[in-house]
């Protein structure tokens, strides 16, 4: 690889949208979110998250830094699978929309997979205003 290649390379950064976490990282988010909604703290989740966006790699690094102390309370690799997680660019927005989802479907919704249902035709003799 020439240095320019290096060069380039060392400033880049991910695509602006939506991270796409692995299934694993999934599960562990949607059990945050859950955790936060079944406290009745989205709206304050919602704005600690919008706010500490451009810091999210820092929080990343923080709980990779405490992660010896935060395993006492917590399985070690879920926490450092949740801190590779935040270090994709758009884990925020991620966690933001999952946050939403739970808040609005409820946190002990059963998660089914949403495919969307084929619409029925319209048959005119089957209309339930023709039916007396």
């Amino acid at each position: 690889m020439s240095w320019r290649e290096q060069f380039r390379n060392a400033f880049a950064v991910d695509k602006p949208g939506v991270a796409e976490p692995t299934e694993r990282q999934q599960e562990i988010c949607d059990r945050v979110c859950k955790l936060v909604v079944r406290r009745g703290l989205t709206l304050p989740a919602l704005m600690a998250l919008e706010m500490g966006r451009p810091l999210n790699f820092v929080a990343s690094q923080a709980i990779h830094f405490f992660n010896p102390i935060i395993s006492v309370v917590l399985d070690g690799p879920t926490v450092e699978e949740f801190a590779s997680f935040l270090e994709q660019r758009g884990s925020v927005e991620y966690l933001c929309q999952r946050l939403e989802h739970w808040d609005r479907v409820g946190p002990d919704a059963v998660e089914t997979e949403s495919k969307p249902l084929p619409e029925a035709s319209q048959d005119p003799t089957t209309d339930d205003e023709s039916r007396p």
